[in-house]
């Protein structure tokens, strides 16, 4: 019976490191989903924050061509002005 028993004993703690093994593997799995989703997740604010940047860029050109060409007429308005005050 002592053999019997052994054996079982050490069944149970075969099954015992087995079970502790398949849920440390689980664990893991499971935190490998869950960052994966976070990547993707970042990756999809960096592609959307990216496209942002790139609107907003465009938009800075643009409104520097305005702020030129408003300089531009303020500047010949204020040479009009200056002539026609220096012609009186």
């Amino acid at each position: 019976m002592d053999r019997l028993e052994a054996a079982i004993q050490r069944l149970a703690s075969a099954l015992d490191r087995l079970e502790s093994n398949a849920e440390t593997r689980l664990r893991a799995a499971r935190e490998a989903v869950s960052t994966a989703a976070e990547v993707e997740l970042l990756q999809a604010e960096r592609d959307r924050l990216a496209a942002r940047i790139a609107a907003l860029e465009e938009e800075s050109r643009v409104l520097a061509g305005v702020t030129q060409e408003v300089e531009n007429r303020l500047d010949g308005a204020i040479a009009e002005i200056r002539e026609v005050l220096g012609h009186n």
